[in-house]
C-alpha cells in the first residue's frame, strides 16, 4: 500500500515460491528479448510449412510425371492388345492406340506446367477433341483431322510430336468443317455450311477457295494431283485440279449404278479407283478415274456385308476396302469386287468399340485411323496382313 492508501499496480508479480519480481524498472531491451522468445515458435512453424509445401509440390510433380502417359498403350501390353477376328481364327486387325489430346502423341505440357495446372485447377479439356468427324493423312503419314464440335482443323506431326490447330483459313472462319485433305503442305477443308472448299498453308494463310459450282461439299480425297469432292446437295462427284479448276463431274440422283442419294465420303485406292459412299442408298460405289462405274459394295440391311449408315471409306495397300458404319458402330472390310471379308467393332467406349464413327484413313504401312466421333477420339488399328 502507498501513503495515499492506494495499491501500486504494475510494480511486481508473484514469482515461484511467492517471491515478488520487480518489473517496473525492466528495460525496453529486456522486454524485447522476452518478446522474441515468444516469437520463435511461429518462425519454427513457418519453416515446417515450407518443408511441407516443397514435399507437396514434389509429390504432385511425381504424380504428374507418372500420369503423363495414361492415354498411351504401354509397349509391354502390345501383345495383349485386342485383335480381330478372335482366336482360333488368324488375327487380321490389331488395336494400336487412341488419340484424344495432343498428349497422346507425346506433345502435352511439361512436368512443371502440369504441377501449375494441378494447383490452379486448369485442365487439358480445351485441347481434347469435341467431335472428330473426318481424318486424312499427308504424304509423310501425319494425321489431319476435322472437328465439327470445335469447328477446327488439327494437324499432328507424329514423328516430331508437334501439333497445330486452326479455326479459320486466313480471315474466313470455319462454320462446319466436315472433311479435310492435305497435299504438299496445303490443307484443303470442305465446309458444308459455307458451301466452299478452303485451302490454307501451315501459317494459316488462305491459299485457295473453291466455291461455285459447289453446293454442299461433304467428302475430300486426293487421286494423284486431282482433288476428289463429294458434292452431297448436287448428288454428284466433282474432280478439281490443284488450282481449283473443275476437270470432271459425274453422277445424278437415283438408285441405279452411277447414281447417288446424297454422297457423303470419298476415298481412293492404289489402282486409281474412286470410292464413293452413297449414304442414303446404303452402299459404296467404285468408279475409275474417268467416272465410269466399276462395282457396288454392300447395300441396305443389318446382315454382315450390309450397311445401316455408311460413312468413311478407304483402301489399304493390299486393295482391301474399309467402310465405316455409324449406325452399327462397326468397320467392315471388302475386296474390290464387293466380297465381304471381315467386320470389327461394336458400340461402347473400350478399345475397338465405337460411338457413331465417321471418317477413316489408312497409311501406306496399313495403319488405320478411325474418327470415333461420340467418344471424342481417333482410334488407330493395324492390318496385320497374311501370316
Amino acid at each position: 500500500m502507498n501513503t495515499n492508501g492506494h495499491e501500486r499496480r504494475g510494480t511486481g508479480v508473484k514469482g515461484r515460491g511467492g517471491q515478488t519480481v520487480n518489473t517496473k524498472h525492466q528495460t525496453p531491451n529486456t522486454r524485447e528479448a522476452s518478446n522474441l522468445k515468444h516469437q520463435r515458435r511461429p518462425e519454427g512453424l513457418g519453416a515446417w510449412s515450407l518443408v511441407f509445401l516443397w514435399c507437396l509440390v514434389f509429390g504432385v510433380w511425381c504424380l504428374c510425371s507418372s500420369c503423363s502417359g495414361l492415354h498411351r498403350v504401354p509397349s509391354a501390353a502390345a501383345a495383349a492388345a485386342p485383335v480381330w477376328p478372335l482366336a482360333p481364327d488368324q488375327p487380321r486387325i490389331r488395336y494400336v492406340r487412341s488419340i484424344a489430346t495432343p498428349a497422346d502423341i507425346g506433345s502435352g505440357p511439361g512436368r512443371w506446367k502440369r504441377v501449375v495446372n494441378f494447383f490452379t485447377g486448369e485442365t487439358t479439356e480445351e485441347e481434347r477433341f469435341a467431335k472428330p468427324f473426318a481424318v486424312a493423312l499427308d504424304e509423310a503419314g501425319n494425321l489431319c483431322l476435322a472437328d465439327t464440335g470445335k469447328n477446327a482443323v488439327y494437324y499432328f506431326d507424329l514423328a516430331h510430336k508437334k501439333w497445330h490447330r486452326w479455326t479459320a483459313a486466313g480471315k474466313q472462319a470455319f462454320a462446319f468443317p466436315v472433311a479435310v485433305a492435305c497435299r504438299k503442305g496445303v490443307f484443303y477443308v470442305a465446309d458444308s455450311e459455307l458451301g466452299k472448299i478452303l485451302a490454307f498453308g501451315e501459317d494459316g494463310r488462305e491459299v485457295l477457295t473453291i466455291a461455285a459450282p459447289l453446293q454442299r461439299p461433304a467428302g475430300l480425297a486426293f487421286l494423284g494431283d486431282s482433288l476428289i469432292v463429294a458434292d452431297s446437295q448436287a448428288q454428284m462427284v466433282r474432280i478439281f485440279d490443284l488450282a481449283g479448276h473443275q476437270k470432271l463431274q459425274f453422277g445424278k440422283r437415283g438408285l441405279g449404278p452411277g447414281e447417288f442419294n446424297y454422297p457423303t465420303h470419298v476415298g481412293t485406292d492404289s489402282q486409281g479407283h474412286v470410292l464413293v459412299t452413297d449414304s442414303l442408298n446404303s452402299r459404296v460405289q467404285v468408279f475409275d478415274s474417268s467416272g465410269n462405274f466399276v462395282a457396288q459394295i454392300g447395300g441396305p440391311g443389318d446382315a454382315p456385308g450390309s450397311f445401316g449408315r455408311p460413312k468413311g471409306v478407304a483402301a489399304d495397300s493390299f486393295g482391301h476396302i474399309y467402310v465405316v458404319d455409324a449406325l452399327f458402330d462397326t468397320v467392315q472390310v471388302f475386296d474390290l469386287s464387293g466380297r465381304f471379308l471381315l467386320p470389327w467393332g461394336e458400340g461402347g467406349t473400350r478399345p475397338g468399340q465405337f460411338g457413331v464413327p465417321a471418317g477413316i484413313a489408312i497409311s501406306q504401312n496399313n495403319l488405320i485411323y478411325v474418327a470415333d466421333s461420340y467418344n471424342r477420339r481417333v482410334q488407330v488399328f493395324e492390318y496385320l496382313g497374311e501370316q
